[in-house]
Order: structure tokens, then sequence, then C-alpha cells
């Protein structure tokens, strides 16, 4: 099983970005995916996931309203739609599914929840 992020760079301030995650390997079409970012000296940070079956959608409430999460079943992909974009964002954003036993509601931002990981794509915002 595989996850491959993509779709990082450099982008101003206010700007926009879209990543996406493919999966292979495995279909994850009745699971939940999710968005983790890592900043420099900071620890791994929840920034939202969404339930690949019916597409409810869950955020952290530093992105709420700013970024949009969304998937492509059909081609087994996560996307994470990023808008209004801040210095703060800049981290290694890395996708991640929870497969069952599904993480509790509680503990959906605990990286431990989840069980397949991608490497990682680097967002840069420049002020």
């Amino acid at each position: 099983v595989q996850l491959q992020a993509s779709g990082g760079g450099l982008v101003q301030a206010g700007g926009s970005l879209r990543l996406s995650c493919a999966a292979s390997g495995r279909t994850f079409s009745r699971d939940f995916m999710g968005w983790f970012r890592q900043a420099p000296g900071k620890e791994r940070e929840f920034v939202g996931r969404i339930l690949m079956s019916g597409g409810r959608t869950y955020y952290a409430d530093p992105v709420k309203g700013r970024f949009t999460i969304s998937r492509d079943n059909a081609k087994n992909t996560l996307y994470l739609q990023m808008y209004s974009l801040k210095p703060e964002d800049t981290a290694v954003y890395y996708c991640a599914a929870d497969t069952p036993p599904f993480t509790i509601y509680s503990e959906m931002s605990n990286a431990r929840g989840y069980d397949y990981w991608g490497k990682g794509t680097l967002v840069t915002v420049s002020s």
C-alpha cells in the first residue's frame, strides 16, 4: 500500500495551492483519509479529514474556511485545496488513512490513529 502526496511548492501569502494524494495497493473508499502537517521544529498537526464514502469532512480550527478536503473514489485520490495561504501554513503536508477499527471522533486529530502514511510534500508560503 502506498500513499503519494504531491502538489506542494512555493506560493505567496494569500495564494492558493491544491495537494493530491494518490493511493495504490488498496482502495480506501470506505475509510477515513486525512491530512496532517509538520512545520520545522514542531509536532505533526492535524489539518482535517474526510469520510471517503459519504464525503463528510472535519477540519482543524486554524484552517477552517480556508482549506477544503475532497476525494475522487474512482481515482482513489484525496485532495486538499488551500486558499488564503499564510506563512504559518508552511509545513510538510502528509496524507494518511484511517482504516477499521476507526479512530474515535474525539481522537481524530491523533496521528497514532492512522494506519497508512504518505511521504509528504512541502508547502512554503512566503510573506
